[in-house]
């Protein structure tokens, strides 16, 4: 993920990419040299260069020692989703970026996919009167970029936040069945939401099927929606007609790191800030509580 981080930096006008770091010195060499920036030693380096921001895509179990060693710069940070392994270390980050005044991001790029853009304006113009349930499947193969984090952390998330964004609710309570089946952490999980809204959802997710899907339907009092995230497009059906929505097909990224430079630029809030992504770090770990001992976790 940190090499198409790079790439889409390295191409936007509003900004300039400084150079890279990885633990892997070969990877940092390779991703700088097709970016046309300097391969650095450490968050030292990138320091020491003068960097105004930083886009965190390391191992989730990593994110909290490299945050807060950036954000207690005063220098603007981008963390991948999950924002971190464990809650207390999500909100260390959290407050640590209050303190310091620097502008935290968190990358959840499902809420930059054009399609869910376009999803929730529908919704806030009441087009689909009020949301009932969700339901999203995000399932596919094992990707061997994954380090650590088991799927509910790793992927569910996407949706967890997807869903609060469309209902402008938090999670109330959550049930999870989960197991690991040909992996040593989960590798398959189904979720079951509740809204503060009264709105449901239902996450199905798994490394273990041949194809990547990822999609999601919601079902409101007047019309039903379906998202299909890979392929960026969004179907309406009130009952009486299906229309195709008209939405512009953009690179999620692309989208999310030209808004988090305008934030950095502005002083903005950004649209995912920290407490959306403690939340959804909340959730999923409730999420894996529940799986484990079999009961309804109520969220705090």
């Amino acid at each position: 993920m940190g090499a198409n981080h790079a790439r889409v930096f390295a191409s936007l006008p509003d900004a300039e990419l400084i150079g890279v770091v990885d633990s892997d010195t070969l990877t940092a060499a390779r991703v700088a040299g097709a970016c046309d920036c300097r391969s650095m030693d450490g968050i030292e380096g990138l320091i020491e260069a003068g960097v105004e921001a930083v886009s965190v895509a390391v191992p989730a179990s990593m994110h909290a020692d490299v945050a807060v060693e950036v954000i207690q710069r005063g220098i603007d940070l981008l963390v991948e989703k999950p924002l971190a392994e464990g809650l207390e270390q999500a909100q260390y980050i959290v407050e640590s970026a209050r303190s310091s005044g620097a502008v935290l991001m968190v990358g959840h790029v499902e809420r930059f996919n054009p399609a869910v853009m376009k999803l929730k304006e529908c919704v806030d113009q009441g087009l689909l009167g009020n949301i009932i349930s969700m339901s999203a499947r995000r399932v596919g193969p094992y990707s061997p970029r994954i380090r650590g984090a088991g799927i509910i952390l790793d992927l569910a998330t996407h949706d967890i936040n997807v869903m609060g964004h469309l209902c402008d609710g938090p999670v109330q309570r959550v049930f999870a069945r989960a197991g690991s089946v040909l992996h040593t952490r989960e590798d398959q999980a189904s979720l079951m939401l509740g809204f503060k809204s009264g709105a449901t959802g239902l996450i199905e997710t798994n490394w273990l099927t041949p194809h990547r899907v990822r999609t999601l339907t919601v079902v409101g009092s007047e019309a039903i929606a379906e998202v299909d995230y890979i392929g960026v497009t969004l179907d309406i059906y009130d009952g009486a007609w299906h229309r195709r929505a008209n939405v512009v097909t953009q690179e999620p990224l692309r989208v999310e790191l030209e808004h988090f430079v305008r934030c950095c630029r502005e002083r903005a809030t950004p649209l995912v800030c920290g407490e959306d992504g403690v939340h959804a770090v909340a959730v999923a770990l409730a999420a894996t509580v529940s799986a484990k001992t079999g009961t309804v976790q109520e969220m705090e």
